[in-house]
């Protein structure tokens, strides 16, 4: 059978059910996600004077073909986005500016630094989302950066975060949908504190300074992300969930959630909800920890469609900013970003394709037999064949044979790097 003709009989089978599987893909192909640069290079970045990659993140493997230029970042970056179906953003950091050979301080970057990422950008219909840099840095290396007890420190993170909020008001601006700011430190301790407090007191008064510069909301939204530990930081992180939380809430910010970010046993999908409610707007990075913060692959496992569930069934998709952040360098570049960013819309496809409402109905009812019985059920539902026609009409490749255009692009371009 062909892909046209098992769609057919899968939009049969989800319309007993009231779902409008035409309906489904037209809101799908508007539902962007911002994909991150920093998976093409092992979070590089480009800057003259580079430093090695600190902060507490890692980077495994030492697959073939990384990219060592803006050029073939971009030029990667364009082969995964040919193999992804729908129109999606890219999520830059400060470390990829374009500075001509120049050594530009981090806190003297400015919007000219970004205007090939801006132009590349307008020709490709993409938005894109910024995150300043706190990392990998000699004013970081004793990883304290916005907590710092040095004054001097801490104004350099505050202007560098500052310069972020102007770059992605230009972003916002010339490509006309809004980027994201998201500032994330690596702040904390390897052992025990005498004083949690008082770099959490330094923290929130550099926060006050960086927000108290005003940047336009129609083109920059500030997010903060939180996390539980981090490689030098096992025992104290500065900028915790419960700080950021709150810190988002009284000063109308984003709260990001980093799916890795948090204790093994914790779920992103049952926060969202809660979030919800007291948010206008929450984002998310979507990654896959390993036992701890391993940013490995997003696959389509079952806490990704929990996550997906969660947006869909509250309406919600239009109010979650949905970004990626994985890296891993033991496999190809950007095979990971295309089955990462595949695995995302799968998702979100497979929530979509659930009687969301009418289980709704069996919950409020009391009914649970029926409504576990049905949950169960549509997990094996054919959203594969949805998936497949999906991508066909979206131009990409269907199902594995994506893979074909990676070897042969790995073969013809990255091998030779």
């Amino acid at each position: 059978m062909t892909v046209k003709e098992n769609f057919e009989l899968a939009k049969k089978s989800y319309a007993k059910w009231g779902v409008r599987v035409d309906d489904v893909i037209e809101t799908l192909k508007n539902v962007p996600i911002s994909i991150h640069c920093w998976q093409g290079d092992d979070v590089g970045g480009f800057e003259v004077n580079k430093q090695e990659l600190s902060g507490g993140i890692d980077v495994t493997g030492n697959y073939p073909g990384k990219a060592t230029t803006p050029e073939e970042l971009r030029s990667d970056l364009e082969k995964a986005l040919s193999l992804i179906p729908g129109k999606h953003r890219v999520n830059l950091h400060a470390i990829y500016a374009e500075t001509n050979g120049e050594v530009v301080e981090r806190d003297q970057l400015e919007p000219k630094h970004f205007e090939n990422w801006v132009k590349w950008a307008k020709e490709n219909g993409l938005g894109l989302d910024y995150n300043p840099t706190l990392f990998s840095h000699p004013k970081a290396a004793d990883g304290l950066t916005l907590s710092h007890p040095n004054e001097e420190i801490r104004e350099f993170w505050i202007n560098h975060c500052i310069g972020s909020r102007k770059i992605s008001e230009y972003f916002g601006k010339v490509l006309g949908t809004p980027a994201l700011t998201n500032i994330w430190i690596p702040d904390g301790y390897k052992d025990t504190p005498s004083d949690r407090l008082t770099p959490r007191k330094r923290l929130k008064e550099s926060l006050d300074k960086i927000f108290a510069v005003k940047t336009d909301e129609k083109y920059n939204m500030d997010a903060v992300e939180s996390k539980l530990f981090g490689i030098g930081s096992e025992a104290y992180v500065v900028g915790s969930h419960e700080f950021y939380l709150n810190y988002a809430m009284k000063n109308n910010k984003l709260c990001l959630l980093d799916t890795g970010h948090y204790h093994p046993t914790e779920t992103v999908s049952n926060k969202i909800s809660s979030m919800l409610l007291f948010s206008e707007k929450v984002a998310l990075h979507v990654s896959r920890p390993v036992r701890w913060d391993s940013d490995h692959v997003v696959i389509l496992d079952d806490e990704l469609k929990e996550i997906a569930l969660e947006i869909v069934r509250n309406d919600a998709l239009n109010r979650v900013i949905i970004g990626l952040d994985f890296f891993d360098a033991s496999i190809n570049r950007v095979a990971a970003w295309t089955i990462g960013t595949r695995n995302m819309i799968k998702a979100l496809l497979y929530a979509m394709l659930v009687p969301n409402e009418y289980l709704k109905q069996l919950q409020e009812g009391g009914n649970f037999t029926e409504r576990l019985a049905l949950m169960e059920e549509f997990k094996t539902y054919p959203f594969g064949a949805v998936w497949d026609y999906y991508c066909e009409k979206m131009g990409v490749p269907v199902r594995e044979s994506w893979l074909e255009e990676v070897i042969a692009y790995e073969h013809e371009v990255l091998l030779k790097r």
